[in-house]
């Protein structure tokens, strides 16, 4: 399946991921101003691209999410320690039903569909910047007496 949309507006990167409870992230030099030019400059759109060619998200819960902003909420950061791409991917509260957050979210099937779409589209758009535009190499070098796995 496929999703037929404009990408949205890529976010303004401003979010600090010290404060994100799923991620831990080495270094203070986190690229805000390259990844940020990165996105504008054709990665976002680039990786929606891709991402709406193989998601399962349908149109009139892709409308809810952007209704919602959640898009303008993703935050992509430098993480040194693991020579990648970060990323925050934002999500609809457990308590969507009581907020009554929106008309189109009627069951936890489409809010579920939505977070972990989010989630795959902020792995994309990760890996589409450490591929295809990051040019800077991890500035962490590990120990030599690390343990073969």
């Amino acid at each position: 399946m496929s999703l037929d949309a404009p990408a949205p507006d890529p976010p303004e990167l401003d979010g600090d991921p010290d404060e994100y409870d799923e991620v831990t992230v080495e270094g203070t030099d986190y690229h805000r101003d390259d990844l940020q030019a990165f996105l504008e400059d054709g990665a976002w759109a680039e990786a929606f691209e891709t991402w709406a060619a193989e998601t399962d998200l349908d149109r009139e819960a892709f409308d809810a999410a952007v209704d919602l902003g959640l898009f303008e909420e993703f935050d992509f950061f430098w993480d040194d320690f693991a020579d990648r791409v970060g990323y925050h991917a934002p999500g609809l509260p457990e308590n969507w039903r009581e907020r009554d957050i929106h008309p189109d979210l009627d069951s936890w099937g489409t809010v579920s569909a939505i977070n972990a779409s989010l989630a795959e589209f902020g792995a994309e758009v990760s890996r589409h910047l450490k591929a295809e535009y990051v040019d800077w190499e991890a500035e962490y070098d590990a120990p030599d007496d690390l343990p073969d796995f």
